[in-house]
């Protein structure tokens, strides 16, 4: 059962990691293009305007003097180039991946547009492109579009106008496959998707072992709570198993005067059971949250010095000495009645275990920031192997579970448990060849 919650969470982590690191590749990849195909923008524009220095002079000027078409441009395998030297910036602009064109625009070549120079790679572009040619024109101002090229492929072209010296309009443009984008973008998804892959494994990795150890205190929590279920059937069969036989003696003889004494240990294992079942109820509601712990002011002197006074016929009878040591006042905070339960637990505890002829005292004093009470008694003490599960439900040394009289094992869980509920905490601890419970509150 745990493995498969184990797995759940672990795919549901790695789920929720594969989500997210979607979203921001999205996210990346998106801003990505944008900035590219700004850059892409940026750059035919750097390229066109490049150009314009020289449109705008010698090469618009000639055109409007009339000279003959086929000066301007160079012979195929020399463009670029004009008979007074080579044409700076469009040999610049010749490129393999972006393409230069200059041209008058149809309005200015009385209604056919003519080239007045280009790069060697425009016409594998497709320039001109007269429609932003003539836009640019009339706007006066730098246009960008994408069209379709010679080949169906998706051309990126950036139109400047110009102005020559004599007030003639020129545009330029340069052109740019949007392949080049694509390429960018995808180069970086390439990147991005080995390493959210690998992102993923790690987090895969990583969940195995959280959830390991976000499992552990449920499944420590859930063993002890099979094996609270198991003692308690345990402890309640017993009693039950006892009244179902003596019962069974009774039927078959009610005349028997014997049935009297029977009688009164069925009365026994009856109390026996009720007890337990009220610890179990007063387990259930601390697990559950939902005792009443009130949290007030009182007295722990008075408490601690009643409660012990319940006690002192009782270890007369068991031959045991009990001695109070309480100051004057001892101011605290938490729940009285449920303080003397603690307490009351502890002494019981004490007057079972301690031997004949033994002490058991009750001390109270004051802390830095808490109030102590603690329960001390003669005797043998609690073996080391013992003294750290104490405090564990159903936990009884060999001796507890042997000894007539002995309580179920929950008193000492349940006093623990209850100063907690209080915000102080119980100890136990061997001292003086005997054992010693300290019970801790908060001071007032």
């Amino acid at each position: 059962m745990f493995e498969h919650i184990r797995r759940r969470l672990t795919l549901g982590y790695v789920g929720i990691f594969a989500l997210i690191l979607t979203i921001i590749g999205a996210v990346v990849v998106a801003s990505f293009w944008r900035q590219a195909a700004a850059q892409q923008d940026e750059l035919l524009e750097q390229k066109a305007r490049g150009t314009s220095d020289f449109v705008s002079g010698p090469l618009l000027h000639g055109y409007q003097e009339g000279r003959d078409p086929g000066e301007r441009p160079g012979p195929p395998g020399r463009r670029g180039e004009r008979e007074d030297g080579p044409v700076g910036p469009i040999q610049a602009a010749t490129e393999t991946d972006i393409g230069v064109v200059a041209l008058v625009p149809p309005e200015e070549a009385n209604g056919e547009g003519e080239v007045l120079d280009s790069s060697p790679s425009s016409s594998s572009f497709g320039l001109p492109f007269e429609g932003p040619a003539r836009r640019a024109a009339e706007e006066g101002e730098m246009v960008t579009d994408t069209v379709d090229g010679p080949e169906g492929e998706m051309l990126r072209v950036a139109s400047v106008p110009v102005t020559g010296r004599d007030g003639g309009v020129a545009v330029v443009q340069a052109a740019q496959s949007r392949r080049v984008v694509r390429e960018a973008v995808g180069n970086l998804v390439l990147i991005l998707v080995p390493v959210g892959l690998v992102g993923l494994i790690l987090a895969g990795v990583g969940g195995l072992y959280m959830s390991r150890r976000a499992m552990q205190p449920v499944r420590d929590s859930f063993q002890r709570q099979r094996t609270f279920i198991a003692d308690a059937s345990h402890e309640l069969k017993t009693p039950l198993s006892l009244v179902k036989i003596n019962a069974e003696v009774m039927q078959r003889d009610p005349t028997d005067p014997e049935n009297r004494e029977i009688v009164e240990d069925q009365l026994s294992e009856i109390d026996r059971m009720d007890t337990l079942l009220s610890d179990l109820l007063v387990l259930a509601r601390l697990d559950a949250g939902r005792l009443d712990v009130e949290d007030k002011p009182f007295d722990l002197a008075v408490v601690a010095a009643e409660t012990a006074g319940r006690f002192l016929t009782r270890a007369a009878a068991e031959g045991v000495r009990l001695e109070v040591e309480v100051p004057g006042e001892l101011p605290v905070r938490g729940d009285p009645g449920r303080t003397s339960q603690i307490l009351a637990a502890l002494l019981d505890n004490a007057t079972r275990y301690t031997p004949e002829g033994g002490i058991i005292t009750v001390r109270a004093r004051l802390l830095d920031d808490r109030a102590e009470a603690s329960v001390e008694n003669t005797g043998s003490g609690i073996a080391e192997a013992h003294l750290p599960r104490i405090f564990d439900r159903f936990y009884r040394t060999e001796a507890a579970r042997t000894r007539v009289g002995g309580g179920t094992g929950l008193g000492l869980s349940i006093a623990r448990d209850l100063s907690r509920a209080q915000g102080g905490d119980l100890t136990a601890e061997n001292a003086d060849g005997g054992v010693a419970f300290r019970l801790k509150l908060p001071r007032q």
